[in-house]
Order: structure tokens, then C-alpha cells, then sequence
């Protein structure tokens, strides 16, 4: 699903911030993505959703090697993939509902053919009386629900979560987990940037990848 051969980024003529990262996901699989703050870590989740390219190494994802991809395949390539940002990026204008359903409204799918679904996901992550509310109106815990919800809205084959239990208390964190475990029994590749080491030892299928110096490690699951 996802493969990383001797990867390096470097911003400008600094150093680098990734060196020679190399790994495989396979298809279905779950991992945490751990290490101190400045490591690296959402830098490595940009280019696994094609928001950055790398300085050197090769990137395959889905069978494509990303480096040759077309630009003009990107956006068929992003569909497959959700992402649920530290910044939310919800669009102020659009209700919670909206936002949740915008990756199936612009799938071409019609507001009669997802309502349910939405509304069923918007209660489970403890949104449902939020439907109509819109951004700047909710808490941080309630964006960042939002923002859960609409990155696996659309079943993608990999979800990347960067700090996705962040702004929730424990009880919500471990909710969360739930729904991001079921949504990779049903098939989809996770993987879950987080400091919270209670997060890792609560999936203990999940492998773990620590990013420290600029370098990547991969261990099986439990606290690294």
C-alpha cells in the first residue's frame, strides 16, 4: 500500500529534516507514528498525502510510483486517501453537516444518498446535536471531531491522523481509537501521528514508528 525507499527532505539549503526513511505498509495495516516534537512526523505524513515531494528516494503508494505520477492524477489519487489535520482546515461557511459531507458531495454522490450515513457519524463522534452548527461557533475538541468524521466519511483506503486525540479527554481519545480500529478491520491503512503513549498501548495490533534525528525505526506494538 505504502513504501518508502531511502527518502530525504530538506527545506531550501538546510539540513535534512528526513534521512533515508525506508518502509512498507501493507494493505489494511495500522501504525502509530511517534517521536519528539520537530522530529519529523508531519513531514512524513505530507508525503504520504502527496502534499510534499521528497528531496531524494522513492515514494510508491497504491502500486504508483509518486515520483512519475502525472500531476494531473493527484487529485484521483488524494480521493483514496483521508487526513485529519492538527489545524482542522473545516471551511467556516459550511455547517458541521456540510463540512462532514463535503468529500461525498464533491464525489458527485447527492445529499439524499449520504444524509443518514453523515448524520449516524456525526453522532458517534458526539457531534449529532452540532449538525447545524458552524465552525466558529464550536470548541476545539468539537473541530477536531468534525474533522475526524469527514476524513473517514468516505471509507478512504488509508486515513493519517496527525495528534487526532489532542483536544478530547481520555474517554473520548479511547471512543476515537474504537472508530479508527473498526474503520481498519473494515480494510483502510491507518496511520496515527501521537505523543500519547497511552493511545499506543490501547492498540496492540498497531506497529509503531519513531521518528528521532531525522531517522525512522519500526517496532511492533506497546509504548517504543
Amino acid at each position: 500500500m505504502i513504501r518508502f525507499e531511502n527518502v530525504g527532505v530538506r527545506y531550501g539549503n538546510g539540513p535534512e529534516i528526513l534521512r533515508d526513511i525506508s518502509f512498507e505498509l501493507e494493505e489494511g495495516g495500522f501504525a502509530f507514528l511517534t517521536g519528539p516534537s520537530g522530529a519529523g512526523k508531519t513531514t512524513l505524513l505530507r508525503l504520504m498525502y502527496l502534499g510534499l515531494r521528497p528531496t531524494r528516494g522513492l515514494i510508491h503508494m497504491f502500486g504508483e510510483d509518486i515520483a512519475t505520477l502525472p500531476r494531473r492524477r493527484f487529485p484521483d489519487m488524494r480521493r483514496r486517501i483521508g487526513v485529519v489535520f492538527q489545524d482542522f482546515r473545516l471551511l467556516d461557511h459550511l455547517t458541521t453537516f456540510e463540512n462532514v459531507a463535503l468529500p461525498l458531495f464533491v464525489d458527485g454522490k447527492r445529499p439524499s444518498e449520504y444524509a443518514d450515513d453523515v448524520m449516524e457519524l456525526l453522532s458517534w463522534v458526539g457531534l449529532g446535536d452540532h449538525a447545524n452548527a458552524y465552525p466558529p461557533v464550536l470548541s476545539g475538541g468539537e473541530k477536531q471531531r468534525a474533522a475526524i468524521a469527514r476524513a473517514i466519511v468516505g471509507k478512504p483506503r488509508v486515513l493519517l491522523a496527525d495528534e487526532p486525540t489532542g483536544n478530547v479527554d481520555p474517554a473520548l481519545a479511547r471512543r476515537l481509537l474504537r472508530l479508527f480500529v473498526e474503520l481498519n478491520r473494515l480494510g483502510t491503512t491507518v496511520v496515527i501521528a501521537t505523543h500519547d503513549h497511552q493511545l499506543l498501548n490501547a492498540a496492540p495490533q498497531a506497529r509503531i514508528m519513531t521518528i528521532r534525528d531525522g531517522r525512522l525505526t519500526m517496532t511492533a506494538g506497546g509504548t517504543p
